[in-house]
C-alpha cells in the first residue's frame, strides 16, 4: 500500500514489462459486421506495415472478424496505445467509407490485456484463433482469410 493507503497504481506495477505486449480488442458499433472485407483486410495489413517500419510498432498475430477485430501489438518504450488505436480505428474508417458503409462505424474506445508471459500469448491467439470456427464461419481456422501474423514478436 501505498502512504495514501491506496494501492499503487498499475501502471507502476506494470512498468517492468518493457516495452510491454498488448492483446487488443476493437468493436464495430452495433455490432455491424463490416470488417471481413478484402479491403479493410489490406487497408489494416498497410497500416501495420507502415508502423513497424516507421515507428516500430509490431502488430503479432490479429483476426479480423465481421464485427470485431482481435491483434497484439508491441511498441517503442514511449508508445501510446490509445493514440495509436485512434490512428488505426481513423485508417480503417477512410476504407469503410469508400466501401459505402456509412458512420459510425466503431464503439468508443477498445479493449486491452497485457500480455506477461508465453503462456498467456498462448492462450489468447488459440481464444482468438477459434473465433471464426465459434462463428460458423469456417470448419478449420487455416480457412479463415482475415487473420494472419505481421511481425513475430517475442512473447517471453
Amino acid at each position: 500500500m501505498s502512504t495514501t493507503g491506496r494501492p499503487p497504481r498499475l501502471e507502476q506495477i506494470f512498468q517492468r514489462y518493457d516495452p510491454p505486449l498488448y492483446f487488443v480488442t476493437f468493436c464495430t458499433h452495433a455490432r455491424k459486421k463490416i470488417l471481413a472485407h478484402p479491403e479493410v483486410h489490406r487497408a489494416f495489413q498497410d497500416f501495420a506495415g507502415r508502423g513497424l517500419k516507421k515507428k516500430g510498432v509490431a502488430i503479432g498475430r490479429y483476426v479480423l472478424m465481421p464485427e470485431h477485430l482481435h491483434l497484439f501489438v508491441r511498441g517503442s518504450a514511449d508508445f501510446k496505445l490509445q493514440q495509436w488505436a485512434r490512428m488505426l480505428k481513423l485508417v480503417l474508417t477512410k476504407t469503410l467509407g469508400e466501401l459505402g458503409h456509412p458512420p459510425p462505424h466503431w464503439q468508443r474506445g477498445f479493449f486491452d490485456h497485457l500480455i506477461r508471459n508465453s503462456e498467456s500469448y498462448s492462450q489468447k491467439w488459440d481464444y482468438v484463433w477459434q473465433n471464426a470456427i465459434d462463428a460458423g464461419l469456417v470448419k478449420c481456422p487455416d480457412n479463415w482469410p482475415y487473420q494472419g501474423e505481421i511481425a513475430i514478436i517475442d512473447r517471453a
